[in-house]
């Protein structure tokens, strides 16, 4: 980790993709204030949720429906990579930006105002989360950061180490057409992995509205025939319908399985 934090200190261009990065990765999150303090770096924070701790330092946030990560990270590579294989220029020239920016909320403006950002910019880096290593398409999704590495300025950073090594070794361009995005309505919950709140799950006001839940209730957390209690906090600072669900890192239920968001079904203890 200590290169990857070092290219990220050295860098003026910083996207983050899939990360909640403050709770995520302190080291990573330091680094990233370093390089804004240091170098001017630019910083776009991408993720279906807004970050408080984030909001004073990065210069653009592009939030994307939950499920959306390949079709993300496909509108990644078509906005960088301007010359690249037969076989990737084939894949970008099918691709529907319309569809895809329609399917995941994330405007295509907003990635033309990310790659104006990225103008005069002399070290770029993409830092890539525990969201896309979690991810159902995660070996898709390889083949497409693989490209963008290969055939853009732009470094890849996984904080995963096996998923760096993958994109680092990944020579397969055949990259398949998007999958339609699976529905995450309802009550959605997102892991993240804090020792002081385990106990807790943290959401907004309008996530309690449609729980039918109050601040301090005592509630189960309903997944496929399991269910985990906690005690819901309201928390100002959000927004949307997505709560906070934080865990051990020696956590084994649901909640620590396959992808980061769980459509849950909530009824109080």
């Amino acid at each position: 980790m200590d290169s990857k934090i070092e290219k990220i200190l050295n860098s003026d261009y910083i996207i983050s993709f899939g990360s909640f990065l403050a709770q995520d990765n302190k080291k990573v999150k330091d680094a990233i204030v370093q390089a804004i303090a240091k170098k001017d770096a630019q910083f776009i924070y991408m993720h279906p949720i807004d970050n408080i701790d984030l909001k004073v330092f990065y210069s653009q946030l592009i939030k994307y429906e939950v499920g959306s990560e390949e079709g993300i990270a496909s509108m990644l590579l078509d906005t960088f990579v301007d010359e690249g294989s037969s076989q990737i220029k084939e894949y970008l020239n099918e691709l529907d930006i319309g569809y895809i920016s329609a399917e995941s909320s994330a405007g295509e403006e907003e990635f033309e105002e990310a790659k104006q950002r990225s103008k005069d910019k002399m070290s770029k880096c993409l830092i890539v989360g525990r969201d896309i290593t979690t991810h159902s398409r995660i070996d898709n999704i390889v083949k497409i950061l693989s490209a963008i590495k290969k055939y853009s300025d732009i470094d890849v950073i996984c904080l995963d180490e096996q998923t760096q090594n993958k994109v680092d070794s990944s020579t397969n361009e055949d990259i398949e057409e998007i999958e339609e995005l699976a529905s995450y309505d309802g009550t959605v919950v997102y892991t993240i992995y804090d020792e002081e709140d385990c106990q807790k799950l943290v959401g907004s006001e309008s996530f309690a509205k449609i729980a039918k839940i109050k601040d301090k209730d005592e509630v189960y957390l309903n997944y496929n025939g399991q269910r985990v209690k906690k005690q819901f906090l309201i928390n100002k600072d959000l927004y949307g319908t997505i709560a906070l669900c934080p865990i051990l890192d020696s956590n084994i239920s649901f909640l620590s399985k396959d992808y980061r968001y769980k459509q849950v079904r909530i009824e109080k203890a």
